[in-house]
């Protein structure tokens, strides 16, 4: 396998120009010329045969009209699509999902990604290409649906498409940056990030502005590893942060900005400890643009510090152990490594179910950490009967890459991108609460707000519960789910009864709600566009035997339905609210009550919310019934519990109450204190909500106790070893 990659030398490209007059931001079109019918692209004296061009131009403004009359962004009802690519004797199948963030502030903001996918990609069979655009601003979605259009015209345009595709994408890009500038629409704060792929023959070309990503799966061994064909450009990136440094940025976090940290320190540990606030590009003398790319297309304020369109470009030979490669935007990566990306992919045949799972995932993660959810856009592409025959037989870079625009790193033999001497392992992967999560927590835990499920108005039969959790099983929304969330999901699903020719969900309508069959026959329905007009087929059925279920996306976004469901006989749904889903995701890591157990642990009264979050996330739950014993006399105690259900009578010796550090054996009256110390032998009712052994935190044994469950008891319980595994040695916590 060869790989090439451009590196590109930005020089002058980013040196900041004025930005007073609109009609002057077009200088790189002359650098990188643009092929346009209504002007002359032949030059006397050039060596070009002239019909030959002519032929050409012709194809390029056939492609172009073949943009706007064919679009590959409607799949059929198997969710997926299959291309040829005839040089390479193999085939393409691909799948597509974007799903527009949650935003509790804005509930109807527009979703400020957009792909396309054209195959057969202007008019040649062996070019296909997928791109994905991640907008931003105020002005983010038309950015993103005007360099969608743009950067595709201009692609087919460039005189040397066919000939020199590395030079063609990067003149493409460029123009597109020219071109939003000069519209009317308002690009100073707003703009998009683009990856896109080109796919000619046996051949990838991956151009990349900005922070989304494009991964292939490489087959080694019996493992299957991702292979990162772009690198995120942020300030993370030693490279880019200098370069963006010497057009003049500022690189702050906002907390630096605040002045809540020292802004000389510039160092930021990793993209995984950025707790939500990482780096950002401002000018010198004003706190704008934030940025926290450094490459991107429009952003004509951000780019007077660095932040360029210019692309870095990949040029990958694809061979048999490739089986499939992956576009998405930030949304996706901002949780997610590449790794498990490729992983989550290698899990499905079929590349609408790794869509849907990936987004699923990406979404619940969002959940988890954030307020919110990013907008999430993924492509998957899966790569089959690619065989060995025609290796080595690729077009040598020197044809390829002759032009002196980029600047080229050549590499040979099969080795993979890794072999450059960047480093092509994107690190972004989050782990830790944001900052707007720890402030709604706090807030939750001073007001006592707290999301509630809703009652459920239909008890359930074991049979039925049994019904529903093999349904939901081994789906992706709710493979991940605790077993309390699971039980909480359980008692939010409404039961309906439904009759023959009853429509559950209509086409073209918003659906809040995920089903599961409990009996009775159901059809799927839509309306095609065919030759003679409108069909309405039949596309599947749902019965309770298979296990159906559907209107999984509704639980995530309220986009019109792709199909009806509709009753063909008596029968029973089990319905589950998308806010009820919400709910269960968010709860889990706000866990209030667990929180609210926490704070009342002396020891731990002084830590932080994130502190005591990760301790909630770490407690395990333990069940005793009436009268058993928790902890015998002769033995220690080797955690702290607490009590979060049910009532614990606790008998120890009264020498105990000697020791300063067992707080939860103390009486609250300090005469009660007194009179109790004469006595040899001691017991202490400890009742739901409070909480025993915390000495165990500290290594300390003191001497015999017994505990015994008064009624039925759930205890949380944390061992020494896990608190110093999550935080550290408790005493150097204290220090």
């Amino acid at each position: 396998m060869g790989c090439v990659y451009s590196k590109v030398c930005v020089g002058e490209v980013c040196i900041p120009r004025d930005y007073g007059v609109k009609e002057s931001q077009n200088a790189w079109t002359g650098e990188f010329p643009v092929f346009s019918p209504a002007s002359s692209d032949i030059q006397e004296g050039e060596t070009r045969d002239e019909l030959n061009q002519l032929s050409l131009t012709r194809d390029s403004e056939v492609g172009i009209t073949r943009l706007s009359r064919v679009s590959a962004q409607f799949l059929p009802p198997d969710g997926s699509l299959n291309v040829k690519v005839p040089s390479g004797n193999y085939e393409l199948r691909y799948s597509f999902l974007s799903q527009r963030g949650y935003y509790p502030d804005a509930l109807d903001k527009a979703n400020q990604d957009s792909f396309c996918i054209h195959t057969r990609f202007g008019s040649k069979h062996d070019d296909h290409f997928f791109g994905v655009f991640d907008g931003h601003g105020e002005f983010g979605a038309q950015c993103s649906q005007f360099v969608k259009r743009k950067l595709c015209e201009n692609l087919l345009r460039n005189s040397k498409f066919h000939t020199d595709a590395v030079q063609a994408c990067q003149a493409a890009f460029l123009t597109t940056n020219s071109q939003l500038h000069a519209d009317s629409l308002d690009d100073s704060m707003s703009g998009t990030t683009a990856i896109t792929v080109l796919v000619r023959g046996r051949t990838i070309y991956v151009a990349n502005s900005g922070d989304s990503r494009a991964v292939i799966a490489e087959r080694k061994g019996n493992d299957i590893v991702a292979v990162d064909l772009s690198i995120d450009q942020t300030p993370f990136r030693s490279d880019e942060l200098e370069r963006v440094k010497l057009c003049g940025a500022r690189v702050l976090t906002l907390d630096q900005i605040e002045g809540l940290k020292n802004p000389d320190v510039q160092y930021w540990g990793t993209e995984e400890g950025d707790d939500g606030d990482p780096p950002r590009l401002w000018v010198s003398n004003g706190m704008y643009p934030g940025t926290a790319f450094t490459r991107s297309i429009g952003d004509s304020i951000a780019e007077t510090i660095g932040v360029v369109a210019t692309p870095e470009i990949v040029a990958f030979e694809l061979t048999p152990n490739h089986p499939f490669f992956v576009l998405a935007s930030d949304g996706v990566f901002e949780f997610i490594s590449s790794q498990a990306v490729v992983e989550m992919v290698a899990k499905f045949k079929d590349p609408r179910d790794a869509c849907a799972a990936i987004v699923a995932e990406s979404y619940r993660l969002w959940l988890q950490y954030e307020t919110r959810t990013d907008d999430i856009t993924v492509i998957v592409v899966h790569i089959n009967g690619l065989t060995e025959y025609a290796v080595g037989h690729s077009v040598s870079p020197g044809a390829v890459l002759r032009t002196p625009g980029p600047q080229v790193v050549e590499v040979t033999g099969s080795e993979s991108p890794s072999t450059l001497s960047w480093n092509p392992k994107n690190q972004r992967v989050r782990h830790d609460l944001s900052q707007a999560r720890l402030r709604a927590i706090e807030s939750s835990l001073e007001n006592g707000q707290l999301w509630i499920p809703s009652s459920s108005a239909h008890r359930k039969t074991w049979e039925e519960e049994e019904h529903i959790e093999r349904a939901l099983h081994d789906h992706f929304l709710f493979r991940k789910l605790t077993d309390s969330q699971s039980h909480v999901l359980l008692d939010c699903m409404q039961r309906i009864e439904v009759l023959p020719g009853d429509v559950v969900v209509k086409q073209g309508g918003e659906g809040d709600c995920f089903y599961v069959v409990g009996s009775g026959e159901f059809e799927v329905l839509a309306t095609q566009e065919e030759q003679h007009g409108e069909v309405l087929r039949v596309l599947q059925r749902y019965t309770a035997d298979k296990l159906s279920s559907f209107g999984e996306l509704a639980l995530m976004h309220n986009k019109p339905l792709q199909a009806s469901v509709r009753a063909v006989t008596n029968g029973t749904l089990w319905a589950l609210k998308r806010e009820d889903f919400r709910g269960i995701l968010m709860s889990k890591f706000t866990n209030l009550s667990s929180l609210k157990l926490l704070r009342t642990v002396d020891l731990f009264s002084r830590l932080t919310i994130l502190q005591l979050t990760h301790i909630a996330e770490s407690l395990s739950e333990v069940s005793f019934s009436d009268g058993q014993t928790i902890i015998n006399k002769n033995e220690d105690i080797l955690a702290l519990y607490i009590i979060q259900k049910g009532q614990v009578k606790i008998t120890f010796d009264a020498e105990l109450l000697r020791s300063p550090n067992v707080c939860s054996l103390k009486p609250d009256n300090q005469n009660e204190d007194d009179n109790l110390r004469n006595c040899k032998e001691l017991s202490v009712d400890k009742a739901q909500g409070s909480y025993f052994g915390e000495w165990a935190l500290r290594g300390e044994c003191i001497g015999s106790l017994s505990a015994v469950a008064v009624g039925d008891v759930v205890c949380a319980v944390l061992t020494k070893e896990t608190f110093e595994l999550v935080l550290g040695p408790l005493a150097k916590l204290s220090h």
